[in-house]
């Protein structure tokens, strides 16, 4: 049985668990924010902006789109805001950039600390109650409007269905039926899938409706990069299904963006 000295603790400390960040917090090493007593205004943050994430017949499908905005700018034009978590899983985060890639990076190596400690994956459920816990740890950075908002979706084995979680900014966990959006498109990009969703959907469909809720999204609001077939910039997805994550290839994608754009105009 592992005991506090196997870890480099003081007598009488409790052993840490799969938890990476409750080790940390055990080893004083856990990270330490010095929030101001006032808003923070005019930090010039890149904010991240429209992510979401349909379900459908086999598994789901997560994207996002490539730009990041600071005040009326665009601050970056290819940011990457879907990353897979583990084998089954991917997240997508919307908010403050910098403070979203510290998350989504912290999230991942959750992940794998548990898979190494426990000998087993944790389950979905599991992996959308901890990704909660860590939203819920930046409050305090939210109150100063430093807010970071995920999107978690991936396959559950054990109901061999696709799962979709949405959270809010103090870390509320909501698991959407057939899809959920978040960022300053969302409201765009529900719209347009509560129309074109459809039970049964394949693969394709899927990614294809995902798609064009993202061009939806960026036809009316400005912070949101809709796909720019010149620059060659188009948004990232990830399909989730019981083979696990795998990335939608750029050349399928351009395919589908430019059948998205033509239908748009």
């Amino acid at each position: 049985m592992t005991s506090p000295a196997d870890w480099g603790l003081p007598l009488g400390a409790p052993a840490p668990g799969a938890s990476f960040s409750d080790l940390l917090e055990s080893l004083g090493l856990s990270p330490r924010w010095d929030v101001p007593d006032s808003p923070v205004r005019d930090l010039g943050a890149p904010e991240a902006t429209t992510v979401l994430a349909s379900r459908y017949r086999d598994g789901v499908v997560i994207g996002g789109d490539r730009q990041a905005t600071e005040g009326h700018l665009i601050a970056h034009r290819r940011m990457r805001k879907v990353y897979p978590s583990d084998r089954m899983s991917a997240v997508a985060v919307a908010g403050t950039a910098g403070l979203a890639l510290e998350m989504v990076r912290l999230f991942c190596v959750e992940l794998e600390h548990y898979e190494k400690i426990e000998g087993a994956m944790l389950s979905l459920e599991g992996k959308a109650n901890f990704l909660s816990r860590l939203v819920r740890s930046q409050l305090p950075l939210a109150f100063q409007g430093l807010a970071v908002v995920p999107l978690f979706a991936g396959y559950d084995p054990g109901t061999e269905h696709g799962r979709v979680y949405t959270f809010d900014v103090v870390g509320g966990r909501y698991e959407e039926h057939d899809y959920g959006a978040a960022g300053s498109g969302a409201v765009q990009a529900r719209a347009y899938l509560r129309t074109a969703w459809e039970a049964g959907m394949t693969e394709a469909d899927a990614v294809e409706k995902v798609m064009a809720a993202l061009v939806a999204a960026a036809d009316v609001d400005v912070a949101t990069g809709g796909p720019d077939l010149r620059r060659g910039i188009l948004p990232n997805l990830v399909v989730i299904d019981a083979d696990g994550v795998r990335e939608v290839s750029e050349e399928y994608l351009e395919e589908v963006a430019r059948s998205s754009l033509g239908g748009n105009r």
